[in-house]
């Protein structure tokens, strides 16, 4: 019986955890709205609700309420179902999110996050094909090929963290971080994740697969409605997600206190910040720095806080 009691318990914190998540993407969007209004000189959203406050649920229901089309040529359930399983995988990561109590405690965490954002790049890839349109597809492949790039330069930034605790388990970096945060040990490595994150989730200054100027919106172009709703709320996510491990990693760790939520919703804002100032990058550009510039820096550095480890 007890067994089974805890994992009713276990259920309904997932369940509360999700429902957090979601409500947190949906303000996520209106602070983006605001901020990019208040960059440009102008008033966001601040018709519904008190200041524009309903926003986000107004959106969702008008997203969810239009008619779903799909084009005739299109490969039909790989082009239905891409975005669930893109929405499901990026709600799936917040497991990780360290709780002291009743959720799942991982202790090899950081590998579950490698291999859940390893395959949201099959979701990427089979909403550009499914389309059968060739915006779709380049927008697709640039994503890929952008994705791809970072996620070597992201695993290897993270196994430095990694020598520092000798653990995979995210709860670590909270006892470890105790007296000096490691985005004071790890400065330059903490801006280069930083970047990696911005081009991981696809945000400006590295947007490439949905430059308007060129490929009208990229691989989500044929999605209308419910299937955009959904890959929007994955990109999202997403990006709340790399937020919080930024804390996790470089900010001292999951502490129960208003200022580690006021800490992820800086580095939220950061994001945001990012994309009202930057002008977007070049795509041979974005490879080089991934290839020529991330790779080694991370590597030397690898190397380094593993001498630092021995010696320590």
């Amino acid at each position: 019986m007890m067994m089974v009691n805890d994992y009713i318990l276990i259920f309904l914190g997932l369940l509360i955890l999700i429902l957090g998540v979601l409500i947190g993407v949906a303000y996520l969007t209106l602070l983006e709205r605001k901020v990019l209004g208040y960059i440009q000189i102008r008033k966001g959203p601040n018709k519904l609700g008190l200041i524009g406050i309903l926003q986000p649920f107004s959106d969702a229901i008008k997203l969810f309420t239009k008619e779903q089309t799909y084009p005739s040529f299109s490969n039909y359930l790989s082009y239905y179902f891409s975005p669930v399983v893109s929405f499901v995988l990026s709600l799936m990561i917040w497991v990780l999110m360290p709780y002291y109590f009743n959720l799942i405690n991982f202790n090899l965490g950081i590998l579950f996050f490698l291999c859940c954002t390893s395959l949201g790049v099959y979701t990427l890839m089979v909403a550009g094909w499914s389309s059968n349109s060739n915006y779709a597809l380049l927008g697709g492949l640039r994503a890929v090929a952008q994705t791809i790039s970072y996620e070597v330069s992201l695993a290897l930034i993270m196994m430095s963290s990694v020598v520092m605790i000798m653990d995979f388990n995210m709860l670590k970096f909270f006892e470890y971080q105790n007296f000096i945060w490691f985005i004071f040990l790890m400065f330059p490595l903490s801006l280069c994740w930083m970047s990696s994150s911005l081009a991981e989730t696809n945000r400006t200054p590295f947007d490439f697969a949905e430059g308007e100027s060129e490929l009208v919106s990229g691989f989500n172009i044929e999605y209308s409605s419910g299937g955009f709703a959904l890959i929007f709320l994955a990109e999202y996510s997403s990006i709340l997600f790399m937020s919080l491990l930024f804390v996790l990693i470089y900010l001292g760790g999951y502490s129960m206190t208003l200022f580690f939520y006021f800490k992820l919703s800086f580095i939220s804002f950061l994001f945001i910040w990012v994309r009202g100032t930057l002008p977007r990058y070049r795509y041979d550009k974005l490879m080089y720095l991934a290839w020529k510039s991330y790779l080694p820096v991370s590597l030397n550095f690898l190397l380094f806080y593993l001498g630092a480890k021995i010696f320590f």
